[in-house]
């Protein structure tokens, strides 16, 4: 695994206290290399059927969700959290201003490597290897910010952090928008399956079903408004934060 990501034509110069190269997280090596960290990973979930095939065929719906609250008029800065396989990506920087901004940060190298090699050149996206706990961007220096179905994936300590620094780097009055895995409807068709895979592929994942993400804001956020809404009887949500 590479130490660094590969020069980009839009990748800029390190910015001042940014961590170059943090370790993989302990809890990302144990529980999710067969997702993410593996090189054949990478290669068998780069296939958007497959995606939406895990999804119950709504990648593209949430993807919509997602992006209705990123668009937006005139110059943005966003800031995407960790990588995301399929066209997210893509999709976002197609709606993007030309003279607007797309940081991506992912701790894993070889997730920045799969999303440079699957974007054309854009002098608009930026990759950074960082941890979302602990993020180099100064306070609110993004208009926008996304974070697709990550905090089911993290430890509730790590799900603390990656909140509170989404909501750190977002100016006043801009959006931190999350789409996750959210508990079902009782009767759901799915429910006793989802409780299945998730226990036993993804074990913080049911976190989002026993909690709502906001118990796991800082009790001392101040914030503008936030909105709830749930898709495909109830598995999945839509969070738009302003702070």
């Amino acid at each position: 695994m590479h130490n660094k990501v590969p020069s980009l034509c839009s990748l800029s110069p390190p910015l001042a206290g940014e961590i170059v190269a943090p370790p993989i997280p302990e809890y990302l090596k144990k529980v999710y290399w067969w997702a993410y960290l593996h090189p054949k990973a990478v290669h068998l979930f780069e296939r958007e059927w497959l995606v939406n095939l895990i999804l119950w065929g709504n990648y593209q719906p949430l993807c919509d969700a997602a992006l209705a609250d990123l668009r937006g008029a005139g110059q943005q800065r966003i800031l995407q959290v960790a990588c995301v396989y399929g066209d997210l990506t893509e999709r976002l920087l197609g709606l993007m201003e030309p003279q607007s901004r797309l940081d991506v940060i992912d701790v894993a190298p070889i997730q920045l490597d799969n999303l440079q090699k699957k974007l054309a050149p854009d002098t608009r996206l930026h990759l950074h290897q960082q941890d979302s706990r602990s993020l180099s961007f100064a306070e609110g220096s993004f208009d926008r910010t996304l974070l697709f179905f990550l905090l089911h994936e993290q430890p509730e300590e790590v799900r603390r952090a990656t909140l509170a620094e989404a909501l750190r780097v977002t100016r006043p009055g801009g959006k931190v928008v999350i789409v996750d895995y959210h508990r079902p409807l009782p009767g759901h068709p799915l429910y006793l399956v989802m409780k299945m895979i998730l226990g036993t592929l993804e074990p913080f994942a049911l976190d989002l079903w026993r909690q709502e993400i906001r118990d796991y804001l800082p009790p001392t956020a101040t914030l503008v408004s936030f909105a709830k809404v749930t898709s495909f009887r109830g598995l999945y949500q839509k969070i738009v934060i302003q702070p």
